[in-house]
Parts: C-alpha cells; structure tokens; sequence
C-alpha cells in the first residue's frame, strides 16, 4: 500500500499550494537574473540636435558624484567647437549652495548617437581617453521629452524629463522599463524641484 493515502486529503491541497508558490518564485528568480544577465541595449538612434538643451533628473539611483545634490538638479547638453557634447550638470546642495559640474561627452557608435562616454576631467587633458563614464540611451520618446539614461553594470541610473514635473504615469512607465532591463529600483532617488 502507497504511502500517500494515508495522508489526509487538505494536506495534498496545500502541498499543491506550497509547491505552485514554489515554481511561481522560482520562475519570478530566474526571470530576473535573466534581465539582469542580458547586455543591455540602448536606442537604435538619437538625434542630437534634438537632444540637446536643459533635461530636468527627476530619478536617479545612488551616485558619489551626487551626493551633495539634494534638490533642482539638472544636466544642460549644448555642442561644442570639437563636435562633442559640452555637459554642465548643476544642482542645489544640502548646504544651500549651487554647485556644478563641467564635462564632456563624446559619441561611440555614430552614427546612432546612443552610446556615449562623458569626462569630468579638467579640459586640457579631457581627450584622453581614461575616467570616462558610460553614457548610455535606453529609453526615450518620439518627442524626447523624457530619458532613461544608464550604463552596462546596471549600477547607475537616470529617468530626465524636460519638465521639472513630470506626470507620474510617464515616471512609472519609464521605472517599469528599467526594472525589465535588469535594474533594482530599491534604491532610487527622486530629486526634488522648486522655484529658484
């Protein structure tokens, strides 16, 4: 006689339950590690003459080089004499002040313009190619209004927007993107934006 009919008949249905859960959250697991795994890939173009201009961080996940900016952050984009992308990021402090960053960003796969490394060097040894972060387009609109920003590793992430504000419903559709390539949310930063 089989061991199993003497086990009573509400312990198999949650034996059953247990090891759906089971498979659910095995599933769930291997769906992200999938995402996590897969090289990330950025839009097919962008056209920097439409990129260009004031993009407001509304999201962003932890980075050292932020860690002073608490509030109206922003990364102001304009083409330099060279061809590159000059990048003048400024943001109020927690100390009250404004700070700034100058830098420059340079293309690697033009003519696509979605893959880019940006130097916060002093400008006399920019060109040389060391210290340059990636730069990478993952998401953007038609009217390109609102940007996934981020870079191979996952680590770094940022959702710009042309407006300080934002609807919710574009900022979750852009988080959604970003948690379907891989990228854990837990940790994210939303900036504030006040009249200056």
């Amino acid at each position: 006689m089989p061991l199993y009919k003497n086990i009573p008949q509400g312990s198999w249905r949650l034996a059953k339950i247990a090891l759906g859960g089971a498979v659910l959250t095995g599933l769930a697991v291997a769906t992200m590690a999938y995402a996590h795994n897969k090289p990330l890939a950025p839009v097919e173009r962008v056209e920097l003459d439409k990129y260009l201009g004031v993009w407001y961080e509304v999201v962003r996940k932890p980075m050292y080089f932020e860690n002073k900016c608490v509030k109206n952050i922003t990364a102001t984009y304009t083409l330099n004499e060279n061809g590159n992308i000059t990048v003048d990021n400024q943001c109020m402090g927690s100390d009250g002040q404004r700070h700034q960053s100058l830098g420059e960003a340079f293309v690697v796969n033009p003519p696509y313009n979605s893959k880019l490394k940006v130097s916060f060097l002093p400008e006399i040894v920019r060109w040389v190619p060391v210290a340059r972060g990636d730069y990478w387009v993952l998401k953007l609109d038609e009217h390109y209004q609102t940007v996934l920003v981020g870079e191979p590793s996952r680590k770094y992430m940022w959702i710009l927007s042309r407006t300080p504000h934002p609807s919710e419903d574009v900022v979750n559709d852009y988080l959604a993107y970003a948690k379907s390539l891989g990228y854990e949310l837990n940790d994210i930063i939303r900036p504030q934006h006040t009249a200056q």
